[in-house]
């Protein structure tokens, strides 16, 4: 069986999708049942996959979202018969995928879909895209939050199976930190103590502004020295949290690092006092999951996948309270109890996200769909 694996739409490794195929294809191995082959850009010939074998075909298109969507929606389908292969895993799925399939076609779903098509502008897009997933073979979620997502938006609940995304559990363990003062992590030098958000900043629903207004009640109250890092790639609301940062009495104490290395960002938890996660549209939440395998307490949102994937080992709040917010980070700060219990239960529990059992189970249903 030889299956073909979607690259496009996974932003060169640099985003979420990116991390879950960098970790996803680094399980990968051929055998004589099964072989697998990536696509996509010519840049990413050695973004995913390389470093275990897996064969790379360059598809030649101009380098344009436009040109990217058009291929998927009227010519993947056609390459796929082409290139021989059995089955197609399509890794960013809910921004391309093929209208109809002849060959059968697994999607996996890391987003949101309702959340990340609500702007009006994207209407047709959100059509074609559901269009693509009512045809698709398969479908895979990495929460039931997200199926349910998309059995309201009108896709059939018996071909979609929830595959919860693995954690590499070789990058992400406690660590002995041995400055107290300063996390050195190149290109950064961040003072301690300080709480870590790990979010691109690219919507209203990330809740970047209401947790830097938690943050000045927080600071207001107790007087401690703690800063608050914000970890990911500028995006649409940017300029809108760097506006409130400034007009923050505690904006000295706020730092940008924008898009961070994601073999870098084992040290950046290790050496926070807390992961503080605000989003309320969540459909994989692995920067919590992260954080706990690291050893990190954690707050975060009530609303989306956060309360599946952090089960019990969080403080939980609402995110349009900001006094709500402040004070579980207070609790994080100054509750040593607390701090243990979230810490060891966090590392218990995460301990069944694995992305050996995840390549397994999205094996099992690649074969399913060629029978």
């Amino acid at each position: 069986m030889k299956v073909g694996i979607d690259t496009f739409g996974c932003n060169h490794g640099k985003s979420g999708i990116g991390s879950y195929l960098s970790s996803f294809c680094a399980q990968l191995h051929n055998s004589e049942e099964i072989s697998f082959e990536l696509f996509g850009a010519e840049i990413d010939r050695y973004t995913f996959g390389a470093d275990n074998g897996l064969t790379y075909k360059a598809v030649n298109l101009s380098d344009s979202r436009n040109s990217e969507l058009l291929w998927h929606f009227f010519r993947v389908d056609r390459f796929a018969k082409k290139q021989g292969y059995d089955a197609v895993i399509y890794a960013a799925g809910a921004q391309f995928i093929p209208l109809h399939c002849t060959v059968p076609g697994v999607a996996v779903i890391n987003d949101v879909v309702s959340e990340l098509y609500s702007a009006e502008k994207f209407f047709f897009q959100k059509q074609r895209i559901l269009l693509g997933l009512r045809n698709i073979t398969k479908i895979i979620c990495a929460s039931h939050f997200i199926r349910k997502d998309l059995i309201k938006l009108g896709i059939p609940g018996e071909k979609i199976s929830v595959i919860h995304n693995g954690i590499n559990h070789s990058e992400f363990y406690p660590r002995e930190i041995l400055s107290p003062n300063l996390m050195d992590i190149k290109p950064f030098a961040i003072k301690r103590p300080y709480f870590i958000y790990a979010s691109r900043m690219c919507s209203e629903t990330k809740k970047h502004i209401q947790l830097i207004r938690a943050f000045n009640i927080f600071k207001s109250k107790t007087r401690l020295e703690h800063r608050l890092v914000f970890s990911g790639s500028e995006g649409d609301v940017t300029e809108e949290i760097k506006k409130e940062i400034l007009a923050s009495p505690f904006a000295s104490e706020i730092f940008i690092t924008g898009f961070f290395p994601h073999e870098s960002f084992p040290l950046l938890y290790a050496g926070s006092d807390g992961c503080i996660f605000p989003s309320v549209n969540e459909g994989v939440a692995l920067p919590v999951l992260e954080a706990m395998a690291t050893g990190v307490p954690v707050a975060c949102s009530k609303d989306g996948a956060l309360p599946e994937i952090a089960g019990s080992n969080a403080i939980f709040f609402d995110s349009d309270n900001i006094n709500e917010m402040a004070m579980a980070m207070e609790s994080i700060a100054v509750d040593k109890t607390l701090r243990k219990k979230l810490k060891e239960g966090g590392l218990k529990w995460t301990k069944s996200f694995d992305w050996e059992k995840t390549v397994k189970k999205t094996v099992e249903v690649i074969k399913s769909v060629s029978t």
